[in-house]
């Protein structure tokens, strides 16, 4: 008789999304998977269309490492294609739209990729980023119609399985490419695999608490972000109804009428959006089924949680905070503690591991500010092709994650300053190097330094500091018309200020603490 061990293949064992689908897919086939504007997804319609899609993709050339470029809005084919593309081993890389042509080529070119996933209303940027960079050989459309050159999705998923058996993906593969501005002015783009992605659905689920198959999870946030990705992660492995609602202007009480007729229960907004829902009229008056209301993406001020508290009282309040690199959670604040703690991050989760340390990576004592560093399953594998930034960033073994922050006794974290030149608006991320590369181009502009400012409406603003050229002037209105093209919206300076000088330290660096320090209204020249 053998002693020998069986060998268990590794399919078998095999922890990841995709799979998550299937296993539903067999058992609870006819559940509700996602709804969008009135149209239903099952498990089984899920699993099937995925399937398909993987098949065509692979039939025209997507392999296993291969980068698929995704410029989408939000809707359950998003998610779809992000699924197909993992199946394939191959790996999405989501576009924030709101980026400029040259900006969304730089990302093209960096991936190195020659498919792009496109929504209808987007599709004409393709040939516009198509001026900037040759590299985009395959345009596919969202829906059912495509223009001259591009397939549409539907097309691709009606097409036969023609005998395709999906390949065995370990989870280590990376599954998705999330680019970060950077501190350089170049983005990075932040490597994900499906442990980070399984692991960020573990700390979403203890993040909310007790999370059953009676929820009913509510999606706003962007799925070009990680916070939105991420956070329907726990979704898929629980497996329950996601109701997905379409990018747009945001409008308040759409939101609310939404919640109250999908019976929602699981939420996430950012700040300012809540400050909009809050300020409804009769808001306190609906018959809404929300059970956890969550926010993070950028700070939420003392009144504006108080509102909250004050609003849905029934609701377990909780915000979380991180950063792209950790997929993204790293400290939730839940609960009482979002008042009692007022302005803390929260208590970093039980799932990975924290210090605050000095430059020379000694722990500090707490109340003392240093950098808070991490180690854990949500860490991702390192910067695409940037070998230098990714060392950098892990030097010691530990993620660096440029958040300078004090700890008090109990646990709870307070951001006191960010290491990394960067300014949150509106919940993204703006690195102040890469806006002042493109202003120091401006032919007025002789210096330039950028921060940011408090704004009760985004949070933060970026704010230029200018130098300028003599017998030259700048504005607002000026500036944002040179910028049109090539930085989005959300990057551009808000306010201008007109300096003699900019004020720099020994080492010859400007100043930016002085800067805000002695920040004032915007000369408008």
């Amino acid at each position: 008789m053998s002693t020998e061990a069986p060998v268990i293949p590794r399919s078998a064992r095999r922890n990841h999304w995709m799979n998550q689908v299937a296993i539903h897919a067999s058992n609870q086939p006819d559940a509700l998977a996602f709804r969008y504007l009135g149209r239903d997804w099952t498990w089984s319609q899920v699993h099937d269309r995925v399937t398909h899609l993987a098949a065509a993709l692979r039939r025209r050339g997507v392999a296993e490492g291969d980068r698929v470029l995704m410029l989408t809005l939000n809707s359950p084919e998003v998610v779809e294609t992000v699924f197909a593309v993992n199946t394939l081993g191959a790996i999405a890389v989501p576009i924030n739209i709101r980026l400029t042509p040259p900006e969304i080529a730089y990302i093209v070119d960096d991936a190195d990729a020659s498919v792009i996933v496109v929504d209808a209303p987007l599709a004409p940027l393709v040939g516009v980023v198509g001026q900037f960079t040759s590299r985009i050989e395959r345009a596919i459309v969202l829906g059912t119609q495509a223009g001259e050159g591009q397939e549409a999705l539907e097309d691709l998923i009606a097409e036969d399985l023609d005998g395709f058996q999906a390949p065995d993906i370990p989870e280590d593969a990376t599954a998705l490419i999330m680019y970060t501005s950077g501190t350089t002015g170049r983005p990075k783009g932040a490597m994900l695999d499906h442990i980070n992605l399984y692991a960020q659905a573990i700390t979403c689920i203890r993040a909310n608490g007790v999370v059953d198959e009676s929820d009913i999870a509510f999606m706003t946030a962007p799925l070009f972000h990680i916070a939105g990705l991420g956070s329907i992660a726990p979704n898929f492995i629980i497996g329950i109804p996601t109701i997905i609602h379409p990018l747009g202007a945001f409008d308040p009480a759409a939101i609310v009428d939404a919640w109250e007729k999908e019976r929602a229960t699981i939420v996430f907004n950012v700040p300012q959006q809540w400050q909009a829902i809050c300020a409804l009229p009769g808001i306190k008056d609906r018959d809404l089924a929300l059970r956890i209301i969550s926010w993070g993406a950028a700070p939420a001020s003392d009144t504006l949680l108080r509102q909250m508290e004050e609003t849905f009282p029934n609701a377990l309040n909780t915000a979380v905070f991180g950063q792209t690199e950790m997929s993204p959670i790293t400290c939730v604040l839940r609960g009482p503690d979002s008042l009692r703690k007022l302005g803390s991050v929260g208590k970093p989760i039980p799932t990975i591991q924290t210090r605050v340390v000095d430059d020379e990576m000694n722990d500090v004592a707490p109340g003392q500010v240093g950098e808070i560093i991490y180690r854990g399953p949500t860490m991702m594998k390192g910067y695409w092709r940037k070998p230098h930034e990714t060392a950098e960033a892990f030097e010691g073994g530990w993620f660096h994650s440029g958040d300078l922050v004090r700890q008090d006794e109990e646990g709870f974290v307070w951001v006191v300053d960010r290491k990394k030149d960067m300014i949150i608006s509106g919940g993204e991320n703006v690195y102040c190097a890469e806006v002042e590369n493109v202003l120091a181009s401006h032919p007025h502009v002789a210096d330039v330094a950028v921060y940011g400012r408090a704004d009760e409406r985004w949070g933060e603003v970026p704010v230029a500091a200018v130098v300028l050229v003599p017998e030259t002037e700048l504005t607002v209105e000026a500036l944002a018309e040179f910028l049109a093209d090539k930085l989005a919206r959300f990057k551009q300076p808000k306010h201008v200020v007109v300096m003699e000088v900019l004020p720099r330290n020994a080492g010859g660096k400007v100043n930016k603490v002085a800067l805000r320090a002695a920040d004032r209204e915007p000369a408008q020249v």
